[in-house]
């Protein structure tokens, strides 16, 4: 697979019949269209039950906009599905309560579709979302006890915790299974003042995940749209530098999204594969494993007993 060959997915992925030969996504990405991914056409099928990973993409955002971390993590023992981010009544989705039970209702249809799949574990599901679908992905689990994992790649769960008080029925402090949360560079008291609105202002989705283990990892030179593989394809230069964080330049990126990749990879393998290396990864300091300083935090909360 080729980028370019992802991008034309995009052009069927309302109507497999008509296909939309303007779709934007294809001119956006059209700069990289012959860089070579790992997913092969018709790979054989390895034997065996997989743990099965959905991801989640962006807020109106095609299936593949990680295909880079969903590759990756396939590579290495996954079953990984995804489908576009839409509306309940359009294409595109908004910021309202509709759009996001509209792409959870999604997350539990394709865990239903992999129930056909010879080769997944349906005992071992996990969902990952970048920004909009790290809000789904809290409302899919809420739902669906089959989730037994949530990753949030600077998951909107962290910015509009308004609307998931207005749901009346999400409750992170209710949620007892394990959350890995990246989150993007440093943002001031002034940025959160500057965006309060009523549907981001409410109680923290992180500070009341008590009762399931909770992985924060802080990438301190990421801006949210370097958290997806073909945003930051498709970003020309004066995008990346409206989004840039402090001096941290393209290669910085690159690098971060690495280990992005790398920790959601040690994370499903602890908690999804019972793996114990992938543990003393985790707990390891990050330089230890090859991250430059200054890159990133990590921290881990374990979860209280229940009362």
């Amino acid at each position: 697979m080729t980028v370019g060959d992802y991008a034309q997915l995009a052009k069927t992925e309302v109507h497999f019949d008509r296909p939309d030969e303007n779709n934007k996504w294809v001119s956006k990405l059209a700069g990289s269209a012959h860089a070579v991914l790992w997913a092969q056409y018709d790979a054989p099928m390895a034997n065996g039950r997989f743990p099965l990973v959905i991801y989640a993409p962006g807020q109106s955002s095609v299936a593949w906009d990680n295909a880079d971390l969903c590759e990756y993590l396939a590579s290495h023992g996954y079953v990984v599905i995804a489908s576009p981010s839409l509306g309940k009544s359009t294409r595109d989705a908004d910021d309202n309560l509709d759009d996001i039970d509209a792409e959870a209702a999604d997350i539990s249809f394709l865990i239903d579709y992999a129930k056909s799949l010879p080769d997944v574990d349906m005992a071992k599901v996990a969902v990952a979302g970048w920004s909009w679908g790290g809000i789904s992905n809290l409302f899919a689990a809420t739902r669906d006890s089959r989730i037994k994992a949530l990753v949030a790649l600077d998951g909107s769960m962290r910015y509009y915790p308004g609307l998931i008080k207005k749901s009346g029925n999400i409750h992170p402090e209710r949620m007892t299974i394990p959350l890995l949360f990246f989150s993007r560079g440093y943002l001031s008291l002034e940025d959160w003042n500057r965006y309060a609105t009523a549907d981001n202002e409410g109680p923290s989705v992180l500070n009341a995940w008590t009762h399931g283990d909770l992985w924060m990892i802080h990438m301190l030179g990421m801006s949210h749209p370097e958290f997806s593989s073909m945003y930051q394809r498709a970003s020309s230069a004066q995008k990346f530098a409206e989004n840039q964080m402090e001096d941290y330049g393209r290669s910085d990126a690159n690098a971060s999204y690495a280990l992005v990749a790398r920790y959601t990879l040690g994370f499903l393998d602890a908690y999804m594969k019972g793996d114990t290396g992938a543990v003393a990864f985790l707990n390891d300091s990050p330089v230890a494993h090859g991250a430059p300083k200054h890159f990133m935090s990590v921290d881990f909360r374990p979860a209280e007993s229940q009362p």
